[in-house]
C-alpha cells in the first residue's frame, strides 16, 4: 500500500485571583432569597468553542496573515440575548494586531457562495470600547458583550482583519467548513467576492463564543480526536456527532434551556504524545494535532464558560500511531477523570472504536487490536466505577460479524472514521441522563 498523502494522513488520525481579603471573615452564607436571585440572573454560557494549536511549519498557518481578512462560519448550540467572542494568540510568536472584527448572519439566499453575509445583520465587535486591539503573545482576547440575539443551532459568521503580519497563527485545523481569506479589510463586505482563498479547513485565531442566557444549565465539553472532529463527515453540513448531539438536546427539551455542547476535539490528538511525534505507517506528525491531551485540560476544558460535564474519547491514536500499552492509556484516562472531578465536573468515558483495514501495514495489527479490547474491557468493568458514566461507541459502530471493523453502513471509507450516518448513530446513542439532565 502506498504512503498516504498529507491530507489523507491527517484524516486518518482518529482520532482550551481575585485577591482575597487579608483576614478570614465569618459569614452566615447566602440566604434562600440570595440563591433565588442569583439563579434568576442571566448567565454567560459557552455556545461554541474550538481547540487551537500552533500553525504548522510550512504554508499559510506558518507565515500568517498580512493585511488580510478571514471570514469563518460557526454553528451555535444554544442561544442567548447577547454574545461575546474569544480570540486566541496562545501559540503565536509575537503580538497580533486585530484591526477590525464583525459578526453577522450568512446570506442563505446565496449559499452557492457561503462567503456572503446579510448586510443588515453586520455588527462590529469591540474590545474595551475600541474597534481594534492587540493580542499579546500567548494571550487570549475577549470582546465586549454585544447585544445580538443568537438562536439555537444557528450559523454565525465572524470576520477578522489583521492589518500587519501576524506570524504563525493559532488555529484549529479541521473545521469541516469553508473558510474565506482575502486582501484588505473585508469585515463589513456583504459580498464575499473579495475572498479569493477558500480552504475547506480551518478556523484561525477564533476559539470561542459565549451567549448570555437565563438560567443556563452550563455546557458539555467533548475532548476527543478526529472521531469528534468530524473527519469523514460532509463539509459544510455540521455532521460531527457533538453537533448532532446538540441538535438532539434542543429537540428533546424544547420547554427548557438546554446545555451548550462545546466540541474541543482535535484530529490526531493523543493522550501521551505530542502532535509532532511521528507514528506508524509513515505518519510524520504535525503541530495541528496538538499537545498531549493532559496538557490540553487547562486550556481546552477547564476554562470553558459554564462547563459542567466532560466527555473524554481518546486513546485510539496512542494505539495505532504509537503502540502504547493498555496500562499507559488507562493511566492517562484515569488522570483526566481525577482532574475533572477535582474541579466538580461530571466525567464520562467513551470506548475506543474499531479500525481494522485502516492505513498502511503496521497501522492495524492483531496485537494493537488486543490493546484496544483491553482498554474497552477496563472501561466497561473497573473503569465504570470511577467515571460518572460510559458511552459505548464501540458497540454502536462495530460490525457484529467482524467486531474489529466498522459496520460498513457507518464507514466513511477509510475504515476508522464514521460517515454522517455513523455520526448520527453516535449522537443518538448518548443517554441524556448521563449529561445530568
Amino acid at each position: 500500500m502506498s504512503t498516504p498523502k498529507r491530507w489523507q494522513v491527517i484524516a486518518s488520525a482518529a482520532v482550551l485571583l481575585v485577591v482575597g481579603a487579608p483576614a478570614v471573615v465569618a459569614s452566615a452564607g447566602p440566604s434562600d432569597s440570595d440563591t433565588a436571585a442569583a439563579a434568576a440572573r442571566p448567565q454567560w454560557a459557552g455556545t461554541w468553542a474550538a481547540a487551537v494549536t500552533r500553525g504548522n511549519t510550512v504554508g499559510l498557518t506558518n507565515t500568517g496573515l498580512n493585511n488580510q481578512s478571514i471570514r469563518m462560519t460557526v454553528r451555535t448550540t444554544v442561544g442567548g440575548e447577547r454574545l461575546r467572542v474569544r480570540l486566541s494568540n496562545l501559540y503565536g510568536e509575537q503580538a497580533v494586531q486585530v484591526g477590525h472584527a464583525t459578526v453577522a448572519r450568512p446570506n442563505t439566499a446565496t449559499l452557492t457562495d457561503r462567503s456572503d453575509i446579510l448586510p443588515g445583520t453586520v455588527r462590529e465587535l469591540k474590545f474595551g470600547g475600541s474597534t481594534s486591539a492587540t493580542m499579546n503573545k500567548g494571550a487570549e482576547l475577549l470582546s465586549d458583550p454585544l447585544t445580538y440575539a443568537v438562536g439555537e443551532q444557528e450559523d454565525l459568521v465572524v470576520t477578522l482583519h489583521f492589518p500587519v503580519l501576524t506570524g504563525p497563527v493559532t488555529f484549529h485545523g479541521q473545521s469541516k467548513v469553508t473558510t474565506f481569506i482575502g486582501a484588505n479589510d473585508l469585515t463589513t463586505a456583504a459580498d464575499g467576492a473579495g475572498f479569493t482563498i477558500r480552504p475547506d479547513c480551518c478556523w484561525m485565531f477564533l476559539s470561542g463564543i459565549d451567549v448570555l442566557r437565563q438560567q443556563s444549565p452550563g455546557a458539555v465539553v467533548v475532548l476527543s480526536d478526529s472521531i469528534g472532529d468530524g473527519n469523514g463527515s460532509t463539509v459544510n453540513a455540521n455532521k460531527r456527532w457533538p453537533e448532532l448531539l446538540a441538535g438532539r438536546l434542543v429537540a428533546a427539551r424544547p420547554e427548557v434551556r438546554t446545555p451548550g455542547v462545546l466540541n474541543l476535539s482535535l484530529a490526531g490528538n493523543r493522550l501521551n504524545h505530542e502532535g509532532t511525534e511521528p507514528g506508524a505507517g509513515g505518519f510524520p506528525g504535525y503541530y495541528e494535532l496538538g499537545p498531549n491531551a493532559l496538557a490540553r485540560l487547562n486550556e481546552d476544558v477547564f476554562p470553558q464558560t459554564g462547563v459542567k460535564t466532560l466527555v473524554t474519547h481518546l486513546g485510539i491514536n496512542d494505539i495505532w500511531m504509537s503502540d502504547d500499552s493498555a496500562d499507559r492509556i488507562i493511566t492517562s484516562l484515569r488522570q483526566i477523570n481525577k482532574q475533572a472531578k477535582a474541579r466538580g465536573l461530571r466525567s464520562l468515558a467513551v470506548t475506543l472504536t474499531p479500525y481494522e483495514g485502516h492505513g498502511n501495514p503496521g497501522v492495524w495489527t492483531p496485537e494493537k487490536e488486543t490493546t484496544r479490547q483491553a482498554v474497552n474491557t477496563w472501561l466497561r468493568g473497573p473503569g465504570a466505577a470511577e467515571f460518572d458514566g460510559l458511552l459505548d461507541f464501540d458497540a454502536v459502530l462495530r460490525d457484529p460479524a467482524q467486531p474489529s471493523r466498522l459496520l460498513p453502513a457507518y464507514d466513511a471509507g477509510d475504515h476508522i472514521h464514521p460517515n454522517d450516518a455513523g455520526n448520527q448513530a453516535l449522537a443518538d446513542a448518548v443517554p441524556l441522563r448521563l449529561l445530568g439532565l
